[in-house]
């Protein structure tokens, strides 16, 4: 990760997106992109500070770009902003995964729905595309390549299905979601079975069979859901014993 975040000034430019057409990628997305992954992969830990000056220099910015970008997740849910403390990284609890993992489920599944009636087959072929590198990188124990191609098919159902409004909704709270994504998928058993159930959404997404591909989503999330619990109930179990 080091290697990647040491200059993001270097990685502002434009891209090519999946409908051919040249996208300009700020500074600031960088930024909240990078700070994002480190909050969701573990490296800076719940509860811990934000150190921007260390940030800073490893991004390559000021600090002008990195408070708005600590603004953008203290709305997502993954930081804490305080006047005179500064940042720090929310801690995940088990009122939060209970509150949030419902309504993503229901946002999943219309997703999935809505998906199956306007996915286009060019479409269809770049997930499956992904899905191959996400099971590569499974197979590999890459968990954070992995997790990674994980986001990016749950975001192109979502593109896929059509509904700027949907896709509004689904972004306000995926950022929290999608640190708690990673957690589940720290037990083994857990990341064996998310792969199976990925195998089922593309079968269903191929068969555009939304009512399949709407129930597979919300199930997807539900177990999720349980192992981030199990996930937090261990951690606590352990804590309480230190």
């Amino acid at each position: 990760m080091a290697g990647q975040d040491s200059n993001v000034r270097e990685n502002a430019g434009t891209e090519v997106g999946e409908d051919q057409r040249v996208r300009r990628i700020t500074l600031h997305d960088q930024v909240v992109t990078r700070l994002r992954d480190l909050i969701v992969e573990g490296q800076l830990a719940p509860g811990s500070r934000v150190p921007e000056r260390e940030l800073c220099e490893r991004f390559d910015i000021s600090r002008t770009p990195l408070r708005e970008a600590m603004k953008v997740l203290a709305w997502e849910g993954l930081l804490d902003l305080s006047p005179n403390r500064g940042a720090s990284v929310s801690e995940v609890s088990i009122e939060a995964v209970d509150e949030v993992f419902p309504v993503m489920g229901a946002l999943e599944a219309l997703s999935g729905e809505l998906a199956c009636r306007y996915v286009t087959d060019a479409e269809i072929e770049a997930i499956n595309a992904c899905h191959q590198r996400m099971v590569r990188h499974y197979r590999r124990r890459q968990l954070d390549e992995y997790f990674r191609c994980n986001q990016e098919i749950h975001e192109a159902i979502l593109r896929a299905a059509r509904n700027p409004t949907l896709a509004r909704t689904y972004q306000g709270l995926s950022g929290r979601v999608r640190r708690m994504r990673y957690i589940a998928n720290l037990e083994q058993s857990r990341w064996d079975q998310a792969v199976s159930e990925h195998e089922d959404m593309l079968r269903a997404l191929h068969e555009r069979n939304g009512e399949a591909l709407a129930h597979i989503l919300r199930t997807h999330l539900k177990n999720k859901l349980d192992a981030v619990k199990d996930y937090l109930v261990q951690r606590k179990g352990t804590t309480d014993a230190d």
